[in-house]
């Protein structure tokens, strides 16, 4: 009765973890013979018989019978007279099977035997959930706000699998509440110990890639391909694409009438601005094409050094740049290459380094890393800009401002 009471209690598992009955019959029987070691010091001559349907498991433990006092195998040999107790005609040599019940192993070993179970279950359990979850490593995955902690959102799927979208894996303006559905990739699952830590990326370019093919059908269907995707998360993206058809405008087809088809990306993405450019081989036209909405001039290649001389008009320049430096620093990852910012008629202005007696060689190096070289470069820029795209007090901003105006009021 014991062992029936034992397996329906077992199989309460199979219900609650979605394990089929020949996996969880496995794991029993794997407990068992390893309950059957402690106690016999081995288990090679036990039969272990689990019958689901009618509830049942029986152990049997298989001896052979030599003559009383000769026993030197406990666990393998039985003495005559003990065997002749199961059944009267036993004779020395014989194969004796004897019926182990779950209170012969012991109360202790019980316990540990249902504790040993229901670690193994939940040790399956969880290699399957990684190999899932494995699966769909850069994937778009839903699942919903369950907790809010200070360096990451715990959320739950739809299964009660804990997802972790961790705070630097947020776009910045990401809010949300406790119920709420979220959306992202899945960009790592790890095990630690027996329990897979599953990552969520809303900030990595993949998330943007996977959007993009699931609300843009010719994405989806392949007839416009992804080519890059570069992104400063919740500020300014950029997408080159490409179509072999050249009946497909790929640009056209990702942005949609009135930014129609984007939108919703965008909406996502907490607005973030997201240029969507045609690819091309030619690099020339590649980096014009990346530094949009700046008009080019023209373009000097350096290919052995990966950088690029770009010629603007100087109302083009800020365009280039961009806000924070977002847009010149986007269209260099876009396309692999460094790009230098010069300006038309520069010969009217004045490069920084020629202020070094006036402003210390540190601050002109902070101008330089946002593309500023020339004291116009500078000046054209608002002092809130500046701020945001170097990483100088508005103070000392303020007293370089000053110096650079003195010398063309000069």
């Amino acid at each position: 009765m014991e062992n029936i009471a034992l397996i329906d209690s077992f199989s309460e598992f199979k219900d609650e973890k979605l394990i089929d009955r020949v996996t969880l019959m496995a794991i029993l029987e794997d407990v068992l013979r390893n309950a059957l070691k402690k106690k016999y010091g081995d288990d090679d001559n036990f039969d272990i018989i689990i019958n689901p349907d009618k509830g049942d498991l029986e152990i049997w433990r298989n001896r052979i019978v030599v003559a009383d006092g000769e026993i030197e195998e406990p666990n393998q040999e039985i003495a005559l007279s003990e065997a002749q107790k199961i059944e009267p005609d036993f004779e020395v040599g014989e194969d004796v099977a004897e019926e182990v019940k779950l209170v012969d192993l012991g109360r202790r070993s019980i316990l540990a035997l249902r504790q040993n179970l229901i670690s193994k279950i939940h040790e399956h359990d969880n290699t399957n959930i990684y190999k899932q979850f494995k699966e769909l490593e850069g994937e778009i995955y839903s699942a919903e706000v369950h907790h809010i902690r200070h360096r990451a959102i715990i959320l739950l799927d739809d299964e009660g699998n804990e997802i972790i979208l961790p705070k630097d894996k947020q776009i910045p303006s990401d809010f949300f509440r406790k119920g709420e559905n979220v959306r992202g990739i899945i960009e790592s699952v790890e095990l630690k110990g027996n329990k897979p830590a599953i990552i969520m990326s809303r900030t990595a370019p993949a998330f943007l890639e996977k959007l993009f093919e699931q609300e843009i059908p010719e994405v989806f269907d392949g007839l416009i391909t992804i080519k890059h995707v570069v992104r400063i998360p919740g500020e300014k993206a950029k997408v080159a694409v490409d179509s072999y058809d050249d009946r497909i405008d790929p640009v056209g087809a990702c942005v949609g009438m009135k930014g129609s088809r984007i939108h919703g990306i965008v909406r996502e993405l907490g607005n973030e601005n997201i240029d969507v450019i045609n690819y091309t081989n030619n690099l020339q036209l590649f980096i014009t094409r990346a530094l949009s909405p700046a008009r080019v001039t023209s373009i000097k290649l350096d290919e052995e050094n990966k950088r690029a001389e770009v010629l603007l008009k100087p109302e083009e320049v800020s365009k280039a740049i961009g806000r924070g430096g977002h847009n010149i620093r986007l269209a260099g990852k876009l396309t692999g290459y460094e790009i230098d910012v010069f300006r038309e008629g520069a010969e009217e202005d004045v490069e920084l380094s020629e202020f070094s007696d006036e402003i210390e060689s540190w601050i002109i190096d902070e101008f330089s890393k946002a593309g500023l070289d020339t004291a116009k470069s500078v000046l054209e820029q608002d002092v809130e800009d500046l701020v945001k795209r170097t990483d100088l007090e508005e103070e000392t901003i303020l007293d370089v401002i000053r110096i650079l105006k003195e010398e063309f009021e000069e």
